[in-house]
């Protein structure tokens, strides 16, 4: 039922705000906003993030699968310091054009 109503409100969010990155964009944390990587499951983004979905209508999310959310799309590189991957990451972020609204 969650992710029918979800489905719903993204579509929704579509029509409201021109696309979803656009959106979720705007929630891309400041570094220093970030403690040490791998050392926490939110963040100060993730928990705006969540109550604006929920205010939005959305259902079944709060702060830490959103920060998942977040590390799963890009908006936050929580590759370990020494993780050959961040490197690669931080360059793939630093190419990319954020969507504007």
């Amino acid at each position: 039922a969650a992710v029918i109503n979800n489905a719903g409100c993204a579509c929704e969010m579509v029509r409201d705000e021109g696309s979803l990155a656009a959106f979720f964009w705007r929630y891309e944390p400041e570094p220093d906003q970030l403690a040490l990587p791998q050392s926490q499951s939110t963040s100060e983004s993730s928990v705006a993030l969540s109550r604006e979905l929920k205010r939005r209508g959305w259902k079944f999310l709060g702060p830490t699968t959103i920060f998942a959310f977040m590390q799963a799309m890009g908006l936050i590189n929580d590759h370990a310091r020494e993780c050959v991957f961040r490197e690669v990451v931080d360059q793939v972020r630093s190419d990319f054009v954020r969507p504007s609204c």
